[in-house]
């Protein structure tokens, strides 16, 4: 697993143990030399926007659709395990986010808080209640694509900790892991066109988590589907305007989730070629992509672009882990990350609830 790095203020600065380098062993000119690394205290401070939100009910956009006024009721009551964080995927995703730091740092003074917050969350009766919701007539299609790959997501950490009390919420959460893959395998091939918006239908982001926990939980079908259809929706793109984006909303590069996720289907030898034709720029040493600006951090629409700033750095952070030709992107995506982490903290609800969750996933996938 991939080491985590954090920034936590401008002030705190610290060099990497080891000099950076290229995969071809030389040191590379487009390392950020002032990217500062992250200890315990840095790693404490940040889990307590995931914890602290999935505690808090309201304010809450339930997002469902309304059968009947049986239907009305608290979101605790609706959905106990992913009540928080003001939406559903968000409450998802933060948990992911106190098992990712609690798995790097099992020391951190919140580990017992986390380990009780998930334990009343992931439980056996809570989940089923999640999956009761989910076969509802109205909304069976709830948190379709996004809030599906996040659990998937969430499901690979848990699998992955060789943790005795993880392993427990691991196999209170698979029942319902199961039944949202089960609905992505049956709306996969249905889907005629992909959603090629910045914000949550978004398909490639989609694809690609759960490309990658499928690829974990060896799911040979679901991996099979995956790389069929984004060669279906995306083999034949060019020219992908990147000068476009951003939107006023969005917190998701049409273009990079797609170039990334095309990074991880595609073998090498068909890769380049074809991303030469999606995003020629990419190649040059001289790629400039500038930051978005946030003009209100109280709305919750604009924000978003913090969230932008954070899913443009993990794309261009797997571009340059994977290719050793696209390894001058780690400094773009390195402006990117921090222009917009320092913003984390005494922020808004609107921004706090769910940001640290895609800090932390850029730092995951930043090249060490």
């Amino acid at each position: 697993m991939k080491r985590i790095l954090f920034l936590l203020l401008p002030l705190v600065f610290w060099s990497c143990q080891n000099s950076p380098e290229t995969k071809g062993g030389s040191k590379s000119p487009f390392e950020n030399k002032n990217f500062p690394e992250f200890g315990i205290i840095e790693a404490e401070q940040l889990a307590e926007l995931p914890l602290e939100c999935i505690t808090q009910e309201f304010p809450n956009k339930l997002g469902q659709v309304l059968g009947s006024e049986e239907d009305l009721a608290r979101p605790k009551d609706l959905r106990p395990a992913f009540y928080g964080c003001f939406d559903w995927h968000s409450a998802v995703h933060s948990q992911w986010s106190l098992v990712k730091l609690l798995k790097e740092f099992p020391k951190l003074k919140q580990a017992d808080s986390i380990r009780s917050a998930l334990s009343l969350r992931l439980t056996e009766e809570n989940i089923q209640k999640e999956i009761e919701f989910f076969e509802t007539e109205h909304n069976k299609n709830f948190e379709r694509t996004y809030g599906w790959a996040w659990l998937f997501t969430l499901a690979k950490e848990l699998k992955t900790w060789k943790d005795p009390q993880a392993q427990v919420w691991f196999e209170n959460l698979m029942p319902l892991v199961e039944v949202l893959e089960g609905k992505m395998i049956e709306f996969l091939p249905k889907l005629v066109y992909p959603i090629r918006v910045g914000e949550h239908p978004n398909t490639a982001f989609a694809l690609s988590l759960t490309l990658d926990y499928a690829e974990v939980f060896q799911k040979e079908e679901l991996n099979a589907l995956i790389i069929k259809r984004s060669k279906a929706f995306y083999l034949n793109d060019k020219n992908c305007p990147i000068e476009w984006e951003p939107s006023g909303y969005d917190f998701l590069s049409p273009c990079l989730e797609e170039v990334a996720l095309m990074a991880k289907v595609l073998p090498e030898s068909e890769f380049e070629p074809w991303a030469r034709t999606f995003m020629p720029g990419l190649f040059s040493k001289y790629f400039l992509l500038d930051v978005a600006e946030v003009s209100d951090r109280s709305d919750g629409k604009l924000v978003h672009l913090d969230g932008l700033n954070f899913s443009r750095a993990w794309n261009l952070y797997q571009l340059a882990d994977r290719y050793e030709a696209l390894y001058h992107l780690k400094t773009t995506a390195d402006k990117h990350f921090i222009k917009a982490y320092p913003n984390l903290f005494g922020d808004t609800y609107e921004g706090a609830h769910w940001l640290g969750t895609f800090a932390l996933y850029a730092l995951d996938n930043r090249p060490e």
